[in-house]
């Protein structure tokens, strides 16, 4: 069976866990070097971000790529003033999952809600959303599924907009959940080095 393949990768992984700014941050390094961080929020259990990163060519780390949180911008710093400004207006793509579901946020699309169609392509195991205005055109996969080797399921998906951002929910499969559950329950069993925090309970 597919669904215990991911979670038996998970158990193998050397894992390290560290309780900080209340998140609770866990470092997997798998067998072939890849590495994933993840961030859960302390006390609802949700989970904040999800990056990955590889050994490029050289054999030295990777950038960061992340799956689900906040994406990080290159142009902080210095440039920020020139920079920032010029392109906040482009639609900004990022993951933002629930406890529930997996949810995809845009933001800077001012389009009604009508404009927009998100379909399910289970042939390319990805999402996709259109406009019929033509202004904005993105296709998504969600790895998650693809990690426990489920299909897609089209009565999952939903959207609304709202602020101009559009929210797109994945309903997350039972399998998952399940799955989810026990990896937490095996989480929690990491002793977290704590990082000093004045305030943090935790002994």
């Amino acid at each position: 069976m597919a669904v215990p393949s991911w979670l038996e990768r998970l158990r193998a992984a050397s894992k390290t866990a560290l309780v900080q700014d209340g998140k609770r941050k866990i470092h997997y390094l798998f067998e072939d070097g890849k590495e994933m961080a993840e961030e859960y929020d302390m006390k609802t259990g949700q989970l904040v971000s999800r990056k990955w990163r590889e050994k490029n060519t050289l054999g030295g780390s990777g950038k960061w790529q992340i799956e689900v949180g906040e994406p990080t911008s290159p142009l902080l710093g210095a440039l920020e003033s020139e920079l920032i400004k010029e392109s906040s207006s482009n639609p900004v793509f990022m993951r933002k999952d629930t406890l529930s579901s997996f949810q995809w946020r845009i933001r800077n699309l001012p389009y009604p809600k009508e404009v927009y169609s998100v379909s399910v392509e289970e042939e390319q195991r990805c999402c996709v959303i259109r406009t019929t205005n033509k202004k904005y055109y993105k296709k998504f996969s969600i790895p998650d599924l693809d990690r426990y080797q489920l299909p897609l399921d089209a009565a999952a998906l939903s959207f609304t907009h709202a602020s101009n951002t559009l929210i797109i929910t994945y309903q997350k499969p039972k399998e998952i959940l399940a799955a989810e559950e026990q990896l937490q329950k095996e989480l929690k069993k990491i002793k977290a080095a704590n990082n000093g925090d004045g305030d943090c309970k935790t002994q």
